[in-house]
């Protein structure tokens, strides 16, 4: 029997707008933890509930 994968198992989607030039995830948007996961790079792409990159201050 076939099972589709897994919601827990898919890898975030980022914003690649945002990750273009981030030097963190090389445009990529994720990174790969030690554990082998995928997340989004605290960098470039904004934690939920966010306005903009996580690693973008105004000055």
């Amino acid at each position: 029997m076939a099972h589709g994968a897994h919601r827990h198992l898919m890898p975030p989607r980022p914003d690649l707008a945002l990750a273009r030039d981030c030097e963190q995830c090389l445009g990529w948007g994720t990174v790969v933890t030690r554990d082998g996961d995928h997340e989004l790079c605290r960098a470039c792409q904004p934690e939920p509930g966010e306005e903009g990159g996580a690693g973008l201050t105004g000055s």
